[in-house]
């Protein structure tokens, strides 16, 4: 902890310095109360920081409140298990052999199916084994001829890629722990597999992988709108930074030990990007001043609802209906496929500009009695942000590609967090880095609508699949 400032004597104070102290004073401690007050519904913190206590009743959502009915919407497409022309088998239910009621005998050779119901169930599962066999053979001048193995049979006894692919499905897509992967597939299949095994094909994986996502990466520097954040990640007893690169169809992780530029720098993606940068405002995504930038504003909305709460005044409230307002807007622009019109957007940044200035006018900058900034309040801060950024805050109005928040590359920091909850941390690097290159690919050929176990299975048998343009 840096050590604390002298104490200021107060005999030497002037009354104007005494006044000024006094109002930092309770400024600091209105701030300290402030935070006591903030939680994931009105500020940046994880829902996992919330704690045990019971959550405040909310007042209203973000969202706002919807028109539409509870349940499925008209034209949505439903999903139920359907009745299959060919079953793999009948099962069939005899009649008794007399009437119930006169008791003569019943003419079962004329009876008809009355009704089909089907049931779908998983078959007992036995592991094929399938043994390969190289012959040899001399010739009548002597010469031997030998046949051989196919480059993917190495060993004597061996595990195929069905199995290997299962293996790193159910421990980087599915997240299970390495034990309790093993223990599936015993339970399973009989296979005696250890985590060591399990580890092992990761790092095969990994590398059969590894142009794959060198692909994922190249297009990403072409997306027209790329979403990144940045989270943080244990890895062997350190702290490490898993940095995400996202859009619709492509997901791309990276690890570094650093959080800021240095690593965005490293990784190559965001400096060479074409497109929109969408993020959440933190202060080096500014240094990449290469291209347009979008802020988030979900998180946005979270503030002025923290700040709402704490002044008790209409400004933040006014903010967060010209924003979901014009959320709303645009989507159902974007569902007839056109933008809006250059009077809408030019209506929305004058109101935008109206509400901040009234903001702006009872959060005035704070200054010291020598004239310089002093510690200025959270609505200061926040206002001075929406001036700062206008044209970012508002870009997804403008440009009918651009998203309303980060959500893309904020639920693709969902499953490694995940991930580490269950396992703790990541033993090395390499684990790390390994995990890494595999959800990229996961990740972003399940958005192309690919199985992730058939993606496994390819890679092992050395015919990966390749993300669509």
């Amino acid at each position: 902890m840096p050590p604390k400032p002298p104490r200021p004597d107060l005999t030497k104070l002037s009354d104007a310095d005494k006044d000024w102290l006094i109002d930092a004073l309770f400024a600091r401690l209105d701030a300290v109360e402030a935070k006591l007050g903030m939680n994931s519904e009105n500020s940046s913190m994880p829902p996992s920081s919330d704690g045990l206590a019971k959550k405040p009743k909310k007042t209203s959502s973000l969202r706002g409140k919807s028109d539409k009915k509870v349940g499925g919407q008209p034209g949505h497409k439903g999903n139920t298990l359907k009745r299959v022309a060919e079953p793999s088998g009948t099962v069939d239910h005899p009649l008794p052999g007399h009437c119930s009621r006169c008791h003569s005998a019943l003419p079962l050779e004329s009876a008809q199916v009355l009704e089909w119901r089907q049931v779908f169930d998983l078959p007992a599962t036995d592991v094929e084994v399938v043994e390969h066999r190289t012959y040899t053979v001399a010739c009548a001048c002597g010469q031997r001829h030998d046949s051989a193995f196919p480059a993917e049979v190495s060993e004597t006894v061996q595990y195929g890629p069905r199995v290997r692919a299962l293996g790193v499905h159910l421990t980087q897509g599915q997240m299970l722990p390495y034990a309790r992967a093993a223990e599936l597939i015993a339970e399973l299949y009989g296979l005696p597999v250890s985590p060591a095994t399990l580890l092992a094909w990761v790092g095969e994986a990994g590398a059969a992988l590894q142009g794959t996502a060198d692909v994922i990466a190249r297009q990403l520097h072409h997306a027209p709108v790329l979403c990144a954040d940045e989270s943080g990640l244990r890895v062997d007893g350190k702290l490490h930074w898993m940095h995400v690169a996202a859009t619709a169809t492509l997901t791309w992780y990276g690890l570094h030990e650093k959080r800021g530029i240095e690593a965005m720098a490293a990784h190559g993606i965001l400096p060479k990007r074409m497109g929109v940068l969408v993020h959440d405002c933190w202060a080096p995504y500014w240094k990449l001043d290469d291209g347009s930038h979008a802020l988030c504003n979900a998180h946005l909305l979270r503030e002025l609802t923290y700040v709402r709460q704490l002044t008790d005044q209409t400004w933040p409230t006014e903010l967060m209906e010209l924003l979901l307002n014009a959320q709303r807007l645009t989507t159902t622009a974007r569902q007839k496929q056109h933008r809006l019109d250059a009077g809408t957007v030019a209506s929305f940044a004058t109101v935008y500009d109206d509400i901040v200035r009234q903001g702006e006018q009872l959060h005035p900058a704070i200054l010291k009695p020598n004239g310089k900034p002093g510690k200025q309040s959270d609505a200061h801060n926040l206002l001075r942000r929406f001036r700062a950024h206008a044209d970012a805050i508002l870009r997804f109005i403008v440009d009918p590609a651009v998203p309303f928040s980060n959500n893309i590359a904020e639920r693709a920091v969902r499953m490694p967090k995940v991930k580490q909850k269950i396992s703790g941390c990541f033993r090395t690097v390499e684990g790390a880095n390994n995990f890494c290159r595999i959800r990229s690919c996961l990740d972003t050929l399940r958005k192309q609508g690919h199985s992730m176990l058939d993606v496994l299975y390819r890679a092992f048998i050395g015919d990966p699949i390749m993300p669509a343009a």
